[in-house]
C-alpha cells in the first residue's frame, strides 16, 4: 500500500527520492522484462501513489530510460577497464577484432538487465516520454557513443574515427536485434525443439553476437585497405 505522500522539500530530498524510484525499477527488471514493468506495480512498491511517482518522473518509460542511461555508464566504465587487458596490443588485426567482440559480447552477457533496455529503448522506452527528457537523453547517449567509438579505436587503431563510430553503432544496434531474437516466446522455442528444419533458426545470443561484431570490423578494416 502507498505511503502519505510527502513533498521533498529539499532538492537533496528529491534525489533521494527519485534515486529511490529507480532502484525500485531496477529491482523489478531483476524479476521481469521491460514489457512486465507497469507504473501501478512501480508506485506499489516504492510506496507512493502513482500520482506521487510522476511528480518525479513524466512515465514509466522516462523512469526506465534514464536507468537504461546509469546501466550504460556502469557498463561503459567496466569496458574501459577491461579491454586494455582484453585487447592484445601486439596481435594482428583480425585477432584483435576478435577479441574486442568477445570483450563486449561478454560483458553484455554479465548485463541482461541492460540488454533487454538497449532492445526497448527505440520501440518503448523513447516513447510517452517529454521533448525534453528526450533531449537529455540524447546529449547522454551522444557522450556515451563517443566514449565506445574511443574505446574501439584504443583496441582497433587501423579504423578511422567514422569506421570506429559505425563499429559503435552496430554494436548497439545487433545487441538490441539480436537481444530480442534469441528470446522468443516459449511457443515458438517449442516449434524449434519439435522440428529439426528449424532448429537452425534459433539464435545463440552470444555466438551471433560475437561473430557478427567480428565481420563488422573486419569489414570496415577491408573496406579502408581497399
Amino acid at each position: 500500500m502507498a505511503t502519505t505522500f510527502q513533498r521533498a522539500r529539499s532538492e537533496e530530498q528529491r534525489a533521494l527520492r527519485s534515486q529511490a524510484i529507480l532502484d525500485t525499477a531496477a529491482a523489478m527488471l531483476e524479476e521481469m522484462p521491460v514489457a512486465d514493468i507497469s507504473l501501478n506495480e512501480l508506485s506499489r512498491r516504492v510506496g507512493l501513489a502513482k500520482s506521487n511517482v510522476l511528480r518525479y518522473f513524466d512515465s514509466r518509460e522516462a523512469v526506465l530510460l534514464e536507468l537504461a542511461a546509469a546501466s550504460i555508464r556502469e557498463w561503459l566504465e567496466h569496458l574501459a577497464a577491461e579491454l586494455p587487458s582484453a585487447v592484445r596490443r601486439r596481435a594482428g588485426f583480425k585477432r584483435r577484432a576478435e577479441q574486442l567482440a568477445a570483450a563486449i559480447t561478454d560483458s553484455l552477457v554479465e548485463r541482461p538487465v541492460l540488454c533487454d533496455l538497449i532492445s526497448a529503448q527505440a520501440s518503448v522506452l523513447e516513447h510517452n516520454v517529454s521533448v525534453e527528457a528526450v533531449r537529455q537523453h540524447k546529449l547522454a547517449a551522444l557522450a556515451d557513443a563517443e566514449v565506445l567509438a574511443g574505446l574501439v579505436r584504443d583496441a582497433l587503431p587501423e579504423l578511422s574515427a567514422e569506421d570506429a563510430w559505425r563499429y559503435m553503432a552496430g554494436a548497439f544496434l545487433m545487441t538490441s536485434a539480436l537481444w530480442a531474437h534469441a528470446r522468443p516466446p516459449q511457443a515458438v522455442l517449442d516449434i524449434y525443439a519439435a522440428d529439426e528444419r528449424l532448429a537452425h533458426m534459433r539464435l545463440d545470443f552470444p555466438v551471433a553476437l560475437a561473430d557478427y561484431l567480428t565481420t563488422l570490423a573486419i569489414g570496415l578494416h577491408a573496406r579502408a585497405a581497399g
